[in-house]
């Protein structure tokens, strides 16, 4: 298993917040040439099973995924965990009570758009919800665009929703610690997804990578789609400074939403080493 292995380790299914089924996800990765892929759905599980068969189906491998929402310094991270035993029960619980605060979350930023003039959002995003349990701000974002607030999702998010914009609510997630070790507690290789993304000063930057090593993390993802050439640059050398291994994923979310399609990103860098080499017992 080498760089040039086309890997999609990060994407979404109308498990989270995607918008196809984790049966139109396989055979897409499939035709698009994806020669590894894992399934991350936002603070769930649920989905494992499903996309395990139909990678299986397709003649896919596959690794076991999910995508953990941490609060780190007032900031949401993300943290990729890979190739795990989707069963685990501290995992399980774990991600059960990350999901717990997500109606309330809802409910309040519906009533923020509600008194700048856009009533029930809350009610109408649920339309968009495959698991109510995992409401989130992609289900919100289509609902305007569908009642004609906005033309299209990425709007939505420069107008509302957002830090400083009406509908924003903060929400306390996971912590650091507890997701990577959910993620190594079991079997699995946690990764920090798009770094890039991130609007953490370069202390702080520096603090979670320092923190997530410490706790036992071992991968970052460099190649994304929410990554340019500089940020292929800027993380692969975070990889040689913490030593740690490279991931690369889509973060494919819809085909009419997404930048990226699955499996439609460069190779990692050859200075790194890919986070599935080590996972190759793990594949499905």
């Amino acid at each position: 298993m080498t760089h040039i292995l086309n890997a999609d380790l990060h994407c979404h299914s109308v498990v989270s917040d995607g918008t196809l089924t984790p049966e139109e996800l396989a055979p897409r990765a499939k035709a698009n040439g994806v020669a590894l892929w894992s399934l991350t759905d936002h603070d769930e599980i649920g989905g494992q099973a499903r996309a395990i068969a139909a990678a299986r189906q397709a003649g896919l491998p596959y690794l076991t995924g999910v995508e953990v929402s941490v609060t780190f310094v007032n900031a949401t991270v993300h943290i990729i965990g890979l190739g795990f035993d989707h069963t685990d029960p501290a995992l399980v619980e774990g991600l059960r009570q990350t999901r717990g605060g997500r109606e309330q979350r809802a409910r309040a930023m519906s009533d923020d758009l509600a008194r700048v003039g856009i009533p029930g959002v809350y009610e109408g995003a649920l339309k968009y919800v495959g698991n109510p349990e995992l409401i989130s701000r992609s289900h919100f974002a289509r609902y305007l665009v569908e009642i004609g607030v906005c033309k299209e999702t990425n709007e939505v998010f420069r107008k509302y929703i957002t830090e400083g914009k009406p509908g924003f609510v903060a929400h306390r997630w996971a912590t650091l610690r507890n997701a990577v070790r959910w993620i190594t507690g079991a079997g699995g290789l946690a990764v920090i997804a798009h770094p890039g993304r991130y609007h953490l000063t370069a202390n702080e930057e520096y603090a979670l990578f320092t923190e997530f090593k410490a706790h036992g993390g071992q991968g970052v993802e460099v190649v994304t789609g929410a990554h340019g050439q500089a940020d292929y640059v800027k993380y692969a050398g975070f990889c040689s400074e913490f030593d740690l291994l490279a991931s690369r994923g889509s973060d494919f979310h819809s085909p009419t939403e997404s930048h990226t399609d699955l499996g439609k990103l460069p190779n990692l860098p050859g200075s790194v080493t890919p986070v599935w080499e080590p996972l190759a017992a793990r594949f499905h």
